[in-house]
């Protein structure tokens, strides 16, 4: 991730902490309006429509069918149930999940951890963190894959648009000299180029569908997984 990426990062955390009502402490349930809390995980009842969510240190749990705009965290996971829709999930150090045929209409962000993209699941904007894996399962992206040191899966018949880019690390903080591993699965469909600015583990289904590949030399397979 580039530094103004990292500092945009940091922006969010700044307005986060900013947007917590002061001595606001422990789990709370999200109401219409939305929910804030500094030292606390937040819940969003299933079906709910609901505003911004905020927190500092704590989870965000989004169940089934509900309707978010913004959550963002500092230290915690975010987990948006199926079929329920957000404006942009956003975390510093956690994973995130976006579950069966739920809904992204931004990007999904995170500095330090995994992220699971489901069945059905579509992310209109980018999908980017630095470190962590990043794992589609016959999802969609919109707007193109973005890490530095995490390995990427695209498989059953997942679609992104706007290709795939890893990141040269730009300072000590993530650094990883680690290859990242990258499996683009039998079905898969990654439109736009695929362009490595460090040295990948690159392999590629002889059933899938990839652009244009600069830095990198594809390993070809056939079968469902790649060489372990």
């Amino acid at each position: 991730m580039r530094q103004q990426q990292f500092l945009a990062l940091l922006i969010v955390v700044a307005a986060i902490t900013a947007g917590c009502e002061e001595g606001v402490n422990g789990d709370v349930t999200a109401t219409q309006s939305g929910a804030n809390t500094v030292n606390g995980s937040i819940l969003v009842p299933a079906n709910l429509h609901s505003g911004m969510l905020e927190t500092v240190n704590g989870s965000i749990h989004i169940d089934d069918n509900a309707i978010v705009t913004k959550a963002g965290t500092v230290n915690g996971s975010i987990d948006l149930g199926a079929h329920a829709a957000a404006d942009s999930l956003t975390t510093v150090n956690g994973e995130i999940t976006v579950a069966d045929g739920a809904r992204v209409a931004g990007r999904v962000t995170t500095v330090n951890g995994t992220m699971r993209l489901k069945s059905g699941a579509d992310v209109s904007g980018s999908v980017h963190n630095v470190n962590g894996h990043i794992v589609l399962t016959g999802a969609h992206v919109g707007g193109g894959l973005q890490t530095v040191s995490g390995d990427i899966d695209i498989v059953a018949g997942s679609h992104v648009e706007g290709g795939i880019l890893v990141e040269q690390s730009n300072g000590w903080f993530n650094f990883n000299p680690r290859k990242p591993r990258i499996v683009i699965g039998p079905g898969a469909v990654v439109q736009g180029d695929l362009r490595f600015e460090r040295p990948v583990q690159l392999y590629i289904s002889d059933k899938a569908t990839v652009g244009a590949i600069t830095g990198a030399t594809p390993i070809h397979f056939s079968g469902d997984n790649p060489p372990s």
